[in-house]
């Protein structure tokens, strides 16, 4: 393991400038500012850009995580980058982030969770730091048995999991593959790959009615996960070419799946999460991973046989009742907010650490 600090050169931070400065930019359809239907509407975007081409500071970004303890580690061949928080002797905790955001997810919830927790935040491999694999092969199963590699170089026996979106189904391999390892696993969702796996004839209403509407989401709002599942790399050549256009990719996610929309960010932290993207190079190698995970997915005949907690927030793509929950987990704590979406520890991180903290302290005694 590599002291790893986040540097990115003068001559990126001006490539970016020169290509904000130089956008060509799409016609409108709507002629409506507050109009999503179609996609991210101009004023929302033309603000965004003005905001990071002259009025966003990466540099406070890269100061403040230089603050914590980073590093570049290689588990079985794959380079990872980690950040290092919490109390050393604490319970580790695993914390893995998702899609479209990476760790930044979790940097407001840090600070709530540092005195419980010897807290590990990898990037899940071509997100971030992590350098993307250009070889098939490395979806949800690869990249769980890479971080519980990880946490086993950091010589943890025994340790807490969360994860979310991408990182919920990783988490959940994680806990399916390592158990002896695994003191519980904490989820922002019940992994989407679990409706392919489901007789609907064979479950109750309510769970029928989850699945019913799953479907419907899917089929109004699912067209980029279609996409980077089937054809990633035609997409990734406009993410890591344009930064408008990976800015409107991003900012229509934040606004479909926030608790009152994109609104409910300031506009640099916004900027923060798309900056990771653009200056890694990172937005094609994400996309695939979505292809990656459905080419491997997780066995569906294991079952997650630890402790299983879950953060339900009202404003999440489609968030699942507790019965749905156990189909597939021994449950041992549900919790559904009162308010907060799809980017719990980043929309609502005060609740989401609560709850955290709440359900190691049950599962641990």
């Amino acid at each position: 393991m590599t002291d790893f600090r986040i540097d990115i050169p003068p001559p990126a931070l001006d490539d970016l400038r020169t290509r904000l400065d130089r956008i060509r930019w799409a016609d409108d359809v709507t002629g409506d500012d507050a109009d999503w239907s179609w996609g991210t509407p101009p004023v929302v975007l033309r603000a965004l850009v003005d905001q990071w081409r002259d009025g966003y500071d990466w540099r406070a970004t890269e100061e403040r995580w230089n603050a914590l303890r980073q590093e570049l580690t290689v588990v079985d061949g794959a380079p990872l980058h980690v950040v290092r928080a919490g109390t050393p002797g604490a319970t580790p905790l695993l914390l893995v982030h998702g899609w479209p955001d990476g760790f930044l997810r979790f940097e407001k919830a840090l600070p709530l969770l540092a005195d419980r927790f010897d807290i590990v935040i990898p990037s899940v491999p071509g997100y971030g730091f992590s350098p993307a694999v250009t070889t098939p092969g490395t979806g949800p199963v690869r990249v769980a048995d890479l971080f519980a590699g990880l946490m086993a170089a950091y010589g943890f026996e025994r340790f807490g999991v969360h994860g979310a979106d991408i990182g919920s189904t990783i988490a959940e391999v994680i806990a399916q593959r390592h158990p002896a390892h695994v003191v519980g696993v904490h989820l922002g969702d019940v992994p989407a790959w679990h409706r392919y796996t489901v007789d609907p004839a064979a479950v109750s209403d309510a769970v029928r009615g989850y699945l019913d509407g799953m479907n419907a989401w899917f089929a109004a709002e699912g067209a980029y996960a279609a996409l980077q599942r089937t054809k990633p790399q035609t997409l990734g050549w406009a993410l890591v070419d344009s930064p408008v256009g990976l800015l409107a990719w991003i900012a229509e996610k934040l606004q479909a799946w926030t608790d009152g929309g994109i609104a409910a960010y300031d506009a640099a932290e916004i900027l923060d999460d798309v900056s990771l993207y653009w200056f890694t190079g990172t937005a094609a190698s994400a996309a695939r991973y979505y292809r990656e995970s459905a080419v491997t997915p997780p066995d569906a005949t294991l079952r997650a046989a630890v402790p299983a907690g879950f953060t339900v927030f009202p404003r999440d793509i489609s968030p699942a009742p507790r019965e749905y929950a156990e189909l597939f987990f021994d449950v041992a704590r549900f919790t559904v907010a009162e308010r907060g979406g799809h980017f719990g520890p980043w929309e609502q991180p005060q609740v989401w650490a609560d709850d955290v903290r709440a359900f190691f302290d049950d599962v641990q005694g």
